[in-house]
């Protein structure tokens, strides 16, 4: 490590700061709370990372911000469009590890989808994430610092709009097994502060911690996406192993209970359509009577492939047979568009390096060690 770097990193990154926090932080300078106010503004409104352009803190106040702290930003390893303008960032987060950010534009909306830890071990069947393993979870500072990134990056002062009006937890990892630093993170994208987003406009994706969704219903109010991708105990505990831990019946319960405590008007459940596997009418037909009379829809996936995979995509036919049937049902549902597959950004292709893959035996079966921080 370089003197600069190491100088750096001595410094205490304000950009993973929620607004109390960086009040207190200017509190304990010695200076007045509101200035964290102002710092905020001009990192996440604004994408300033120099204290130096922050023109309404006093050059004094400039000077001791950069003797104790800075706002830093993993370097960015790569950048890549896909033909249809979706477009991937690969930031370094150090000792050979590597995270992917996605940003895909529509015409009324612009989503970022960002990762919450390196690797996943969650290790569900159909994921390429999942098959790298795991190596740690990300900081507050490192999950911000993607929006940071692809904000600034994306601008455009002759816009209507903002680029990244929808922030998604649905990049590498389970955001709900760094629960403890993805907190904070959803602080500072819906502080007026930060980036102003509405509860509507930020989604967490989970696999099914079902403590941590009843956490989240206290402490935060998001949109809640839940991975089931099958209808039945038996098939689920083979595609998403958490399952063995929190079976259907009890990940339901939360969710309800979820949309109750927060006023949500509906969970969404993701739903990949695997060849043979998942995606027959039997299947739809069980999946709505989980499903029906309850504030749910369905976000029907098709299969992205990656190297070494077992599975294949369901055919044109066999997913709209399966929407279909949802429909018939009374479920409410929608077919993603795939986006970004050239430059492996599409739902369930996003792979980073890790180092290591810690496992743990549960019972019978081999199943990757999760933490489930509180």
């Amino acid at each position: 490590m370089s003197s600069s770097s190491a100088q750096v990193s001595n410094r205490d990154n304000l950009l993973g700061m929620p607004r109390a926090a960086l009040e207190a932080w200017f509190a304990e300078m010695g200076e007045k709370p509101f200035h964290g106010r102002q710092v905020m503004r001009w990192m996440h409104e604004r994408g300033v990372d120099n204290f130096d352009q922050m023109t309404d803190i006093s050059k004094s106040l400039r000077a001791r911000l950069n003797e104790r702290a800075a706002v830093t930003v993993p370097p960015v390893i790569s950048d890549r469009t896909a033909t249809d303008g979706t477009r991937k960032w690969l930031f370094d987060v150090g000792a050979g590890q590597a995270v992917e950010t996605v940003y895909i534009p529509e015409p009324k909306r612009g989503t970022l989808c960002i990762s919450s830890q390196v690797g996943c071990a969650l290790d569900c069947s159909f994921c390429a994430t999942g098959a790298q393993g795991f190596n740690r979870n990300l900081t507050t500072a490192e999950i911000i610092a993607q929006v940071f990134h692809a904000a600034r990056t994306l601008h455009d002062p002759n816009a209507t709009r903002r680029a990244v009006t929808n922030v998604v937890f649905m990049g590498m990892g389970e955001p709900l097994a760094n629960y403890r630093e993805v907190l904070p993170a959803l602080n500072i994208l819906q502080d007026d502060f930060g980036y102003a987003l509405s509860r509507r406009r930020v989604t967490v994706s989970t696999s099914g911690l079902v403590p941590q969704i009843d956490k989240m219903a206290e402490q935060a109010n998001v949109a809640l996406a839940v991975s089931l991708h099958a209808p039945t105990d038996e098939l689920r505990n083979e595609l998403v192993p958490i399952n063995h831990r929190h079976n259907i019946k009890t990940l339901l319960d939360a969710c309800w209970r979820y949309a109750k405590n927060t006023g949500a008007q509906s969970i969404t459940f993701e739903y990949t359509l695997l060849e043979g596997v998942n995606d027959s009418v039997e299947h739809a037909t069980k999946l709505a009577a989980l499903l029906r009379h309850r504030p749910a829809k369905v976000n029907l996936i098709p299969f992205n492939p990656f190297p070494g995979t077992r599975y294949t995509r369901s055919g044109d036919a066999a997913i709209k047979r399966f929407n279909d049937t949802l429909h018939r049902r009374g479920i409410r549902t929608m077919v993603r568009r795939t986006r970004g597959d050239d430059i492996d950004a599409a739902c369930g292709q996003l792979a980073g390096q890790v180092a290591d893959r810690p496992r743990v035996r549960l019972g019978s079966r081999q199943f990757t060690l999760v933490q489930e921080a509180s």
